[in-house]
């Protein structure tokens, strides 16, 4: 049973039979559910904190070869006055799950701490520091992730810069070599094979030595990759072109076959195939980094009696904050004082600015427009709404959708056969097609070798499980995982729930008629003594108004019917026909208008000053302005769309009615409503169910896919699949939709670089491609996947 996740950087993965070695390794541990993905270069661990650490699982990665990102994390401490209170510090901090080194130093107050992450947060070292009695201060923001990438990016780039500097002269040489006249002249120099080994050398052993590392890590862990490959290949034709000049200094006479343009150019094309891929790799992950710019970076905090401007990390829960006009909301928080408009759409998707007044709930990173807010923080760092949202796309991101497990199997034994394949053509060439022609059949088997790098098959999915979980999140669509984006477009039948979902669930209301203008005065006054859920609505529409506010003498609640007050000597009634028959109150006159609003799912009542019918009231939750189009775009696609309620049978069909919907179940009880999903799943149908309430949650978790409405309730989100920011039901037919077009670019993704392998391999060993063109075509692969997969990115919804 595993109760704890982590998520961990991991380096030195080079192509997909990594991944699939370390996540075939870790699921080995007992307690351990592990995901590895190459595109994102991490793992996703569940594990049973019981019986396994974080360590354990460190230790196993960095024993398959292969490298756990440590941040490291530089701070000031206060308040330390001898060395056994540094030692203290750096002693606790070592022994902290997931610190790697930490070192304290008395004499200028500071400490560096090098952790992972994934195990560890920055809150939790400094709260470890601030229970030993001494308090620690960020000197600076730490290192992001982008700035990581960026700087691996710029590794690459002079990586190749070098490379393709000494290996330009090695290609020129290759006209040498070419069986007809080009009438380029080639220098004599450049054809000393010494000459050769002079500029090939560094590009093998220094630049190229990273695929050196990573086959030996690769090989002594009884696996094999795509460093495997490379090394082979460009090894071999190394070392035979060094044995061949060799053979030339020992004997002028002889004429040596040289290769090392082919070792030097391969290396140099394969690193061009690198940076281009960490380049449209960087692009998939723009949805994660557009959030994160989303962050308030400080905060202006109350401490002492006094403003002071604090990074974001240092506010705490409790604090009170000053927002002023144009400035972000640092922290999910409330009101205390002011008033002002707040534009919530990043996280809602509504363009309409929100008025805020005390007592209201902010959300982190939204903008304040006109006023001045002092608020308390309630929720900061990783417990904001935004952490949140940004936690489940860097989750879906990372996960693996079920299409992915066959390329994972597949690319876990290619490897092996690919280099079985190798021997075979050289064996072949050098004994049946031209034999001992040892030149000719070891150049065949590097060709087999390099084209057949395994990079785009393990690319093929992740990547566009990036994208399209980017896209769906920048457009108000939260996937939970790979499996659910996959599963979405499978749906065949959608169960929709009436209150918060199809309606805005909040009554307003809708129809007002009076007789008499002293109706509108008693109504407000009548109603704010009222504690029934429809008063609320009928109070701000009689404010709204401009109703005189009136002073209630008495009141009187009659469940069921109606209410009853005693307004400036004068008795006023609201209520049913039959609280108006019980006081002889004739309503001949607004009997038909009630029939209608009752007719049309609406609550009426009548309205009487004395004995007197003198108006009549209807309250509904109204239908959301875009349920009629949403559920008409559903149908379109062949889905079938139901309604679920607890509400009667007539105001549930005069709902469904207005929005098109034709199958409806009413008067479900919440604990049947997962029941009534069962009986759709049973005829064979794939049922998503849509709702926003704790009421929906066993429902959301039995059908097959579960979407929450995002301005629904907590209990909800968590027990969905996928969640609609905002709640606009138009995003569940572009969530179908964008879950079809990402599946469709996986299987594009995954043919291509099948159909690539199938057909290079062949054609290398036919003898029909130079190393060199087998290098630039692997490369091309794998930077025309990840190409591919960035296509989701313009896609329109």
């Amino acid at each position: 049973m595993t109760d704890k996740k982590i998520k961990l950087g991991i380096t030195g993965m080079t192509c997909a039979s990594c991944s699939a070695r370390i996540e075939k390794v870790l699921n080995k541990i007992d307690g351990v559910e592990a995901n590895v993905n190459l595109a994102m270069e991490s793992a996703s661990i569940s594990y049973d904190s019981n019986n396994v650490i974080p360590e354990k699982i460190v230790q196993k990665i960095e024993k398959l070869g292969y490298g756990v990102q440590n941040e490291k994390l530089e701070l000031d401490i206060y308040g330390m006055t001898c060395a056994s209170c540094s030692t203290r510090i750096e002693k606790v901090l070592n022994k902290m799950e997931g610190v790697s080194n930490a070192a304290v130093n008395l004499a200028d107050e500071s400490a560096v701490i090098e952790y992972q992450p994934g195990i560890l947060a920055t809150e939790d070292i400094l709260n470890k520091i601030k229970k030993l009695g001494y308090e620690g201060k960020l000197k600076e923001q730490r290192e992001s992730k982008a700035s990581y990438k960026e700087q691996e990016i710029q590794r690459k780039k002079v990586k190749l810069l070098a490379s393709i500097i000494l290996a330009l002269p090695l290609l020129y040489t290759m006209l040498g070599h070419m069986p007809w006249d080009l009438g380029l002249k080639v220098p004599d120099l450049m054809m000393n094979p010494w000459f050769q080994f002079a500029l090939a050398t560094p590009v093998q052993f220094i630049i190229g030595w990273q695929f050196y590392t990573g086959a030996y890590k690769s090989l002594r862990n009884k696996s094999a990759n795509m460093d495997v490959l490379v090394a082979l290949g460009t090894s071999a034709a190394y070392f035979y072109s060094t044995v061949e000049a060799i053979r030339h200094t020992l004997n002028v006479d002889y004429m040596p076959h040289v290769y090392f343009e082919t070792s030097a150019v391969l290396i140099t094309l394969i690193l061009v195939g690198k940076l281009f891929e960490a380049l449209a790799k960087g692009r998939t992950t723009e949805a994660i980094s557009s959030l994160l710019n989303l962050q308030a970076k400080e905060a202006t905090v109350i401490r002492n009696g006094a403003e002071a401007k604090v990074p974001i990390d240092q506010v705490v829960v409790d604090d009170i904050l000053i927002v002023k006009p144009g400035e972000k909301i640092p922290v999910d928080g409330e009101v205390t004082s002011g008033s002002s408009s707040v534009d919530e759409s990043m996280i809602t998707g509504e363009s309409i600015p929100v008025d805020k007044s005390e007592g209201d709930q902010l959300i982190g990173s939204t903008i304040n427009k006109n006023g001045r807010l002092q608020m308390k923080a309630t929720k900061v760092g990783n417990d904001t709404a935004l952490a949140g949202i940004i936690k489940v796309v860097e989750e879906a991101q990372g996960s693996k959708a079920p299409i992915q497990r066959m390329a994972d199997i597949i690319s876990g034994y290619f490897v092996p056969i690919v280099v079985g394949i190798s021997v075979l053509t050289f064996l072949i060439w050098f004994y049946f097609v031209t034999p001992n022609d040892l030149p000719q059949a070891l150049e065949v088997a590097i060709a087999v070798l390099v084209i057949a790098c395994p990079c785009a098959l393990g690319l093929a999915t992740p990547t566009s499980i990036m994208v399209g979980t980017g896209k769906g999140a920048e457009i108000g669509i939260l996937f939970k995982g790979g499996e659910h984006l996959e599963g979405t477009q499978k749906i065949d039948a959608i169960v929709l729930d009436k209150t918060g979902t199809i309606t805005n669930g909040k009554p307003v209301v809708t129809d007002f008629e009076t007789l008499d203008e002293r109706v509108l005065p008693y109504l407000l006054a009548a109603e704010k003594s009222s504690e029934h859920p429809l008063a609320e609505a009928i109070v701000q529409y009689s404010e709204s108004l401009g109703a005189q506010k009136m002073k209630t003498d008495h009141f009187e609640a009659i469940p069921g019917h109606g209410i009853i007050a005693s307004i400036e000597g004068n008795r006023f009634l609201a209520g049913t026909r039959k609280l108006m028959q019980d006081h002889q109150i004739s309503f001949d006159s607004f009997d038909e208008k009630l029939s209608n609003y009752e007719q049309e799912g609406k609550t009426a009542m009548i309205l009487a000053i004395e004995s007197k019918a003198l108006g009549v009231i209807a309250v509904a939750d109204t239908v959301k302005d875009t349920a009629k189009e949403a559920v008409h775009r559903l149908r379109k696609m062949g889905i079938s769309v139901y309604m679920l309620t607890g509400d009667n049978e007539r105001t549930a069909h005069a709902i469904a009615e207005n929005v098109g919907i034709k199958h409806v179940m009413a008067e479900v009880l919440p604990e049947e409503k997962a029941d009534e999903v069962r009986k759709l799943q049973n005829q064979g149908k794939k049922v998503a169910m849509v709702g926003d309430g704790i009421n929906d949650a066993p429902a959301l978790a039995t059908a097959d896919i579960g979407i929450a409405i995002g301005t629904g309730t907590d209990v909800a989100i968590e027990a969905a699949d996928v969640t609609i920011m905002g709640g606009d039901l138009l995003l569940l037919s572009k969530a179908i939709e964008l879950s079809g077009k990402t599946m469709k670019n996986i299987r594009q993704n995954l043919f291509w670089a099948l159909a690539y392998n199938a057909a290079g391999i062949p054609i290398a060993a036919l003898g029909l491609l130079a190393p060199w063109v087998a290098g630039a075509a692997m490369a091309f692969s794998s930077v025309s996947v990840v190409t591919n997969s960035l296509r989701l990115k313009r896609i329109k919804l």
